[in-house]
């Protein structure tokens, strides 16, 4: 398989379809995004204790900041399946804040260029961490982590230098 270049400011977003809590719920990531302000994290799984303890609590935390600088919608998406996103929503308490879209097949981070195998850890090919900022559908920054274990580069407080 040709390796896929990772997305870069400019770039448009894919048209991949993503799940929110179901199978049979099916989300156009491009038509969802279109005409907005999105904020885009992705995770290499949902429960992972990085993901649960610090990188998504910055966003849920941060939201009224984004909202206030324009941010009509923060989303985070993971490869793991709809129902275990739904269910780490309701762990996080992440409501109305931020929308958790599963990309089950990992569509969406190959598509991005962000996808990495952590098959010896996770059990699959998964998403590298990284926070991002589209406007209808226009990548504006990337903030992807070297070592996805790590919150760095693609904190919420980071991205909202960048906005």
């Amino acid at each position: 398989t040709a390796m896929t270049s990772q997305v870069k400011p400019g770039d448009r977003l894919p048209q991949v379809t993503l799940f929110d809590g179901a199978p049979n719920k099916p989300v156009r990531i491009d038509e969802l995004c279109a005409g907005k302000s999105v904020v885009i994290v992705g995770v290499p799984g949902a429960f992972t204790p990085t993901c649960h303890s610090s990188h998504l609590p910055g966003f849920v935390a941060d939201f009224d900041k984004l909202k206030a600088k324009g941010v009509d919608l923060v989303i985070c998406v993971a490869v793991n399946d709809p129902f275990v996103m739904a269910a780490w929503a309701g762990a996080l308490g992440s409501g109305d804040k931020v929308l958790m879209l599963a990309d089950s097949r990992a569509e969406f981070a190959k598509a991005l260029g962000m996808d990495i195998d952590l098959t010896a850890v996770l059990g699959s090919v998964r998403c590298r961490r990284f926070s991002m900022h589209v406007v209808d559908n226009v990548v504006k920054s990337v903030n992807a982590e070297e070592d996805s274990s790590k919150v760095d580069a693609s904190s919420s407080c980071r991205l909202l230098t960048k906005i």
